[in-house]
């Protein structure tokens, strides 16, 4: 099988990074909570949310995450950190939204994790630090509604997309955000293998705050873009490169005639978002002890495989589809076609950055009751495999199915036709 090798340990040394560690997560929850914007309070639009289930609707910095979680859903056990996105949705020509599922990334294997997404931390070159304890931040703006489908490099090309092609094992060309595929809004055109979200975090610090009123001050981007090196002198500690993907199953919505007859692209985000350019994320640290320093500062064979890292303890991917959390909020916000969009989101075109609708009357407490635990999510099989039957292959990155010694109810090396939407 062919591979093309987009962040493979040929380009390291010009991504100013020494190595790095590359592992799935699964679906911990789906619902709109976000307890670093709105703490305390269910939020205006739904997110997808992976890591450990101490997540909740208020997150106090003083709280010990790797305590409080009693499971994760990331592959290392140690990671008991959260990260959250924006779901997306597609909109049907008759004006309802069903979610679009996510799935397994290239090389994740073995055994496919339901939804989630892919997390990366790559190490800087010279002299880091690791993220505090309570450590958190976000990137991008979900008001955001107008921007440049190409932007010249620099901080804003944190956030882009992936469309991928018919050929599954062609992951692309360039770093993400600078492949003859990628965008800064969402793909106008259908993508035969889905499309993949690419999130770049801040990789610059002001050394004093573990967090900021914006959640963003406190760190910031090199004048170069994402993996560039210098930090400026208001942000001068360096700390590792925190990468997201997350691979939306778009392939049930290519069909042309589902799509707007305008030319326009039927896929809009949580937060009425039609275009993409307000995808956002959000992060809180939550690694146990010092393991996090352990894997930055001897896993750096630069494949990214994770049992690669043996500073860090692995677990099977059955285990980490069956850490869930229960929904708190008492809406149904997926698996079945909405009316309009959960909260109150109606889609806000711009070029003028969005408004929070108000006297908005969706649901905006949480159960009184002990809610039922989460059904699992649809567990996706991607065009293409996520290990090799056969060893390691494409130069080391991909990993051996039979390299985990532990139950994996799908190991994934078995594509599968896309599927189909079902009319209305």
């Amino acid at each position: 099988m062919r591979w093309n090798l987009v962040l493979g340990v040929s380009l390291l040394s010009s991504l100013k990074v020494h190595g790095l560690i590359r592992f799935g997560c699964s679906q911990l929850v789906t619902e709109r909570f976000d307890p670093l914007v709105t703490p305390g309070k269910v939020s205006p639009h739904v997110h997808q949310v992976v890591g450990g289930n101490a997540f909740n609707l208020t997150m106090d910095p003083a709280n010990d995450l790797q305590a409080l979680s009693t499971c994760t859903t990331c592959r290392f056990k140690e990671d008991k950190s959260n990260y959250w996105t924006a779901t997306l949705y597609f909109k049907h020509p008759n004006g309802s939204f069903i979610r679009v599922n996510q799935m397994a990334n290239h090389n994740t294997g073995p055994g496919l994790q339901s939804g989630g997404m892919t997390i990366y931390y790559f190490q800087p070159t010279g002299k880091f630090s690791i993220f505090p304890k309570g450590f958190r931040m976000t990137v991008g703006n979900a008001q955001r509604r107008s921007g440049s489908s190409k932007p010249a490099n620099g901080p804003e090309r944190s956030l882009s997309f992936r469309c991928f092609g018919s050929d599954p094992y062609n992951m692309g060309d360039g770093t993400p955000g600078s492949g003859s595929t990628d965008s800064f809004d969402l793909p106008k055109q259908p993508c035969a293998g889905g499309i993949r979200s690419n999130i770049y975090f801040p990789t610059c610090w002001d050394g004093k705050n573990t967090d900021s009123p914006d959640h963003q001050s406190h760190v910031a981007a090199p004048a170069g873009g994402p993996m560039a090196a210098g930090c400026p002198s208001t942000h001068p500690v360096v700390i590792p490169q925190l990468f997201m993907e997350i691979v939306w199953d778009t392939r049930p919505f290519n069909d042309k005639a589902l799509w707007p007859k305008d030319g326009s692209q039927p896929f809009v985000f949580s937060m009425g978002d039609p275009y993409g350019f307000g995808q956002h994320a959000d992060y809180v640290f939550g690694w146990e002890g010092d393991s996090l320093k352990r894997a930055m500062d001897q896993c750096t064979s630069g494949t990214g495989i994770p049992w690669d890292c043996k500073a860090l303890t692995l677990q099977d991917v059955d285990t980490m589809n069956q850490c869930r959390q229960p929904v708190k909020v008492e809406e149904p916000v997926e698996a079945q076609w909405l009316p309009q969009l959960p909260g109150c989101n109606p889609i806000q075109s711009g070029p003028s950055p969005a408004t929070v609708v108000s006297n908005c009357a969706a649901a905006s407490t949480t159960l009184t009751f002990a809610p039922s635990p989460t059904v699992a999510p649809v567990v996706v099989t991607p065009p293409w495999t996520v290990c090799n039957a056969n060893g390691n292959g494409a130069g080391g990155i991909e990993p051996n199915c039979n390299a985990y010694p532990g139950p994996t109810t799908a190991k994934g090396f078995e594509a599968t036709p896309a599927p189909t939407v079902t009319p209305l």
